[in-house]
C-alpha cells in the first residue's frame, strides 16, 4: 500500500471506479523536478533514479539499490478510514474495492463497529414524502440522498415512517403493513390493526431497551398506529410487537382527558360562531415523534399533541407552544426532549418540551432568520417546515424552489430536491458500509425478498 494517501484521495475526489497505480504514478511524476532533455554538459546525465523515486518505481542500474518504501501498517490505515464521513458512504464503498487489503479491513467486523461508534449518530440516507389525504399519495419510493445502492422498493400504496434503520409503509389491499429495511433488505409483514380508521398515521422504532440505535437491524420493532374511527369518530391508538406478533387492545381519548375536553369546547365555540356545532378530532397524516415511552402525533385543529404512551397502553394530550400555524414538524432533541418547529413570517422556530418533577412547559430554544437563506420562488412564495431528521439536528423546508435541508446547529442550507407538493418528509437514517451490499446480493440470490412483489 505504497500509494495509500493518494488513493484515498482518488477514492473521495473522484467518481466511481478502481484506483489505478498508473494514475498515481503519473500524477507524482508531473510533480517531480523536471529534468533536462539534452544536458549541456556531455558527462553529465539526467538523474533517472531522481525521477523513479519519484513514481515510486525502482532505481536504475546505474544508482545504488533501494528498498522500497515501508507499507503503512492496518492500524494506521484503519484510522484514515474510521474518519470517512457516513453521509457520504460512497467514499467507504470505493475504498473497499481499491484492493485486497482495505477490503480485508474495512469489511472487518471490529472495524464496522468502530466506525458506528466513532460516528454515533446514523446518517442521513433518502427519504420518503407523505402528502395530507386532499393531496394523493405521491410516487411510492425511496428517494436517495447519498450514492448508495439501497434494496429495492417494494410495491406499497402509502409511506407511514421511518426511523432506527427501518421503513413502515401501508401495502395495496388488504395487505396490512410492512416494515423495511432498504439496508439489509429484510421485510416483514405487519397485519392490520383493529381500527376502523377514517384518517390514520403510524410510527416504527426500536423495541431493544437502551438500544443505541447504530446497529439494530433485524431486531424486534415496536408499530404504533393512531387513528380517527370511521364510526365513533374517536382518536384510538394501539401498539403492535414483532415479539408477539399481536396489537394491543385499542384505546380512545376521552374526557377523563382535562386537556382534550378543552380542546373540544374550544373548537366548537368558534363552529358555533359560525354555524356549526359538529367537530371531528382529525388525526394529521403526519410523521411523529418518539421520545421515551411516548409517541406524539398532531390533531389537525390547533395543532393539539396526542401523546400515546405504548408501555401504559394509555392517550392524552398536551397543547402546543403555537397554534397559529399547520405546518409544523415534531421530533426528538438531542437532550431527549420533543421538540416542535415551525415558520412564521421568515423565521425558523425551534421549541423544547422541558419535563421535570412538578411541571412541564415550552421553552424557545432556536430562532433562525430565514430571509436570504433559503431561495423563494416569488415575493409571494413562502417557505414550510414539512420535516425533521433527528440525531443530525436537520430540518426540512419546502418553497417554490425545491425541497432543502437546515442545519441547525451551522445553519447550511442544501437543496436536496425540485419543487413538489410537499408535505410530510421521512427521513431515512442508517449506516451504509460495504458488508450491507453483500447482505442484500446474497438475500436477492437466496429469493428471500419475494414474498412482497417488486416494481
Amino acid at each position: 500500500m505504497k500509494v495509500l494517501w493518494a488513493s484515498i484521495a482518488r477514492v473521495r475526489l473522484h467518481g466511481p471506479g478502481l484506483v489505478q497505480p498508473t494514475q498515481v504514478k503519473k500524477k507524482a511524476a508531473s510533480l517531480a523536478p523536471r529534468l533536462p532533455d539534452r544536458p549541456s554538459d556531455p558527462s553529465s546525465k539526467p538523474n533517472r533514479n531522481l525521477a523513479a523515486a519519484a513514481v515510486g518505481a525502482p532505481p536504475t542500474r546505474e544508482g545504488l539499490t533501494m528498498a522500497p518504501p515501508p507499507e503503512l501498517i492496518d492500524d494506521v490505515a484503519a484510522e484514515i478510514f474510521l474518519r470517512l464521513p457516513p453521509d457520504e458512504p460512497e467514499h467507504l464503498v470505493r475504498a473497499s474495492l481499491a484492493c485486497k487489503p482495505w477490503l480485508r479491513i474495512i469489511s472487518d467486523p471490529g472495524f464496522l463497529r468502530r466506525y458506528r461508534a466513532f460516528h454515533r449518530t446514523p446518517p442521513l440516507l433518502g427519504y420518503i414524502q407523505r402528502r395530507a389525504v386532499v393531496q394523493g399519495d405521491p410516487e411510492p419510493r425511496l428517494i436517495p440522498t447519498t450514492a448508495v445502492p439501497l434494496g429495492p422498493n417494494p410495491t406499497f400504496r402509502r409511506a407511514l415512517d421511518c426511523r432506527h434503520g427501518r421503513v413502515l409503509v401501508h401495502v395495496y389491499g388488504g395487505g396490512g403493513l410492512l416494515v423495511w429495511d432498504p439496508v439489509t433488505g429484510d421485510r416483514q409483514v405487519v397485519p392490520n390493526a383493529e381500527i376502523d380508521w377514517l384518517i390514520y398515521t403510524a410510527a416504527v422504532f426500536c423495541a431493544v431497551s437502551g438500544c443505541d440505535h447504530i446497529d439494530c437491524h433485524g431486531g424486534p420493532f415496536l408499530v404504533v398506529f393512531l387513528a380517527t374511527d370511521d364510526h365513533d369518530e374517536l382518536v384510538k391508538a394501539s401498539v403492535y410487537s414483532s415479539e408477539t406478533g399481536a396489537w394491543s387492545m385499542p384505546v380512545s381519548l376521552g374526557n377523563d382527558c382535562e386537556t382534550y375536553v378543552q380542546h373540544r369546547r374550544t373548537i366548537i365555540d368558534a363552529l358555533r360562531k359560525h354555524g356549526g356545532w359538529h367537530y371531528t378530532p382529525y388525526v394529521q397524516p403526519k410523521r411523529g415523534a418518539v421520545v421515551g415511552d411516548g409517541v406524539y402525533f398532531t390533531l389537525r385543529d390547533l395543532n393539539a399533541i396526542i401523546k400515546y404512551d405504548y408501555r401504559k397502553n394509555c392517550l392524552s394530550m398536551i397543547n402546543p407552544p403555537s397554534d397559529s400555524t399547520r405546518n409544523i414538524a415534531l421530533m426528538e432533541l438531542e437532550d431527549s426532549s420533543l421538540g416542535f418547529a415551525y415558520i412564521k413570517d421568515a423565521t425558523l422556530y425551534l421549541w423544547s418540551r422541558k419535563v421535570n418533577s412538578e411541571a412541564a412547559e415550552w421553552v424557545k430554544c432556536s430562532v433562525i432568520k430565514l430571509k436570504s437563506m433559503v431561495p423563494l420562488a416569488n415575493p409571494s412564495d413562502k417557505a414550510f417546515v414539512v420535516g425533521a431528521a433527528e440525531g443530525v439536528g436537520v430540518i426540512f423546508v419546502s418553497t417554490g424552489v425545491g425541497l432543502f435541508t437546515i442545519k441547525l446547529n451551522s445553519g447550511q442550507v442544501k437543496k436536496v430536491d425540485e419543487p413538489e407538493v410537499y408535505y410530510s418528509i421521512l427521513p431515512y437514517m442508517s449506516f451504509y458500509t460495504p458488508d450491507c451490499g453483500k447482505i442484500i446480493a446474497r438475500k436477492a440470490e437466496d429469493s428471500l425478498i419475494t414474498d412482497v412483489p417488486l416494481n
